[in-house]
């Protein structure tokens, strides 16, 4: 078994089965990944707003890689098995203009730098995130030629956002072309599911990783083996959102909560919503009671009042 090293620099800024592998591995090897945060490095620990305001979205997401896995072909699958991400001590997370769930009722930039350290973020004096570390965009390249943008996720994978994506799980990716070509990049310190403000604590890491192949697996879409730790349990708040559109009900239901962390913490609008990007949960409650369906957030009382986060495991 041999070990690699990709570095930060090693990055492309689309997804393209003609990308020049970074670097060319076997099944078993072990791989040490250098991600960029989500701006590119745009966004610096001591930038202010204004870093928001000129944001070049051509230079967001940035993906480090691609890696050639000896043997993959496809209609196989790639199992990503992600052993360890060691994060920077610094995120950011902002409100960009036209960009999350409520981007009409927020139009203004905003942002917030987050010390991370151990097992909390500091978003704000007093609000502690706990951190769950994971990889917001991970990805084989597709088989149609050319480029696709990065932000949209796609049936390989790429920008999922999904909090559980982190140490101790397995990602299975479907396989389109030769090698798989696997690339990845915008890590985080923590994020709500739905990350309804386009953003979670985005920052830099170090990714260790090891791939497998599973001959014709003929998946259509990603799958996952989730780790306990990237589950959230403890109490909280919950609000809803009650009808025919889920995504209006999803709207309704971070409204609420946007506006109840206002009460609740004391801080503004716009801290607020960014609080339940980084640490409210979007889930559909019931979806069988036509005409209308339940989505919920959910957001730890602990992050507001200083507590310790109860983990499953």
């Amino acid at each position: 078994m041999a070990s690699f090293h990709v570095r930060r620099d090693q990055v492309n800024w689309s997804w393209n089965r003609d990308h020049a592998p970074a670097m060319a591995i076997s099944p078993g090897d072990v791989v040490q990944v250098e991600v960029a945060n989500a701006s590119g490095g745009q966004i610096q620990r001591d930038s202010d707003v204004s870093a928001v305001s000129h944001l070049d979205f051509s230079r967001v997401n940035p993906v480090s890689g691609p890696l050639f896995i000896g043997g993959a072909e496809p209609g196989d699958a790639l199992i990503v098995e992600i052993l360890h991400i060691d994060l920077e001590d610094w995120g950011w997370t902002a409100n960009i203009p036209g960009f999350g769930l409520l981007a009409d009722q927020f139009p203004e930039p905003y942002l917030r730098i987050s010390q991370v350290s151990g097992a909390y973020a500091e978003l704000m004096p007093g609000i502690r995130i706990p951190t769950c570390a994971f990889i917001g965009t991970i990805g084989t390249a597709p088989a149609e030629p050319g480029d696709h943008p990065l932000v949209p996720p796609s049936g390989n994978g790429g920008n999922m956002d999904m909090r559980h994506i982190s140490a101790g799980a397995r990602l299975w990716l479907p396989v389109t072309v030769p090698g798989a070509l696997l690339s990845l990049g915008d890590s985080h310190a923590a994020q709500g599911d739905g990350e309804v403000a386009g953003t979670a604590i985005e920052t830099s890491s170090v990714v260790t990783l090891r791939c497998h192949v599973v001959r014709q697996a003929a998946l259509r879409t990603p799958r996952l083996e989730s780790h306990p730790a990237s589950q959230r349990q403890g109490a909280a708040w919950v609000t809803t959102g009650i009808g025919p559109d889920l995504w209006q009900a999803a709207r309704t239901a971070v409204q609420e909560m946007t506006a109840w962390v206002q009460d609740l913490a004391g801080v503004s609008r716009e801290d607020a919503y960014l609080i339940t990007s980084v640490a409210g949960d979007l889930k559909i409650s019931e979806i069988v009671d036509t005409p209308n369906w339940v989505v919920s957030m959910h957001l730890l009382k602990s992050v507001l009042e200083g507590g310790t986060t109860a983990w499953v495991g």
